[in-house]
């Protein structure tokens, strides 16, 4: 049997997941709380100021329970607060803590580190170009 070749939305869940594992493989080196792949991608939809559950659940395409799981554990680690919204007296906003913010950077220097160590194996140009094609604008998904 002749095996296909892999989707492009395939080789883009898999190069996430290879800066998923080499995230929380960093995170755990540095010392930081252990967190789940749904904990990293909250983080990484998590507007500065906060973001309701609502949306965050929108953002990461899960349910909102899901979303309210992931950010009731990054409570409990310290890494998340929910304060009142100021635009809504009935919503609540999930924003960093302090905690938040320094684990938020630590792992912004992970990443950083990952794409370097991808650009020495695939080469500097191919990073570039493909940043580029993920930053192009491809307007909305076709219907």
């Amino acid at each position: 049997m002749v095996q296909q070749e892999p989707t492009l939305a395939q080789s883009l869940g898999e190069a996430r997941r290879w800066f998923d594992e080499a995230l929380i493989a960093g995170l755990a080196r540095a010392g930081a709380a252990p967190v789940s792949g749904t904990q990293v991608g909250l983080f990484a939809v998590l507007d500065a100021g906060g973001t309701t559950v609502s949306e965050l659940a929108r953002r990461m395409g899960v349910t909102r329970q899901t979303a309210h799981q992931a950010v009731q554990a990054l409570t409990r680690l310290g890494l998340l607060e929910q304060v009142p919204d100021p635009s809504s007296g009935r919503q609540r906003l999930v924003r960093r803590t302090a905690e938040g913010e320094r684990t938020h950077r630590t792992a912004v220097g992970i990443l950083r580190r990952a794409e370097a160590a991808l650009a020495r194996r695939i080469g500097r140009e191919p990073v570039r170009a493909l940043r580029a094609a993920l930053h192009a604008d491809w307007d909305r998904p076709p219907s």
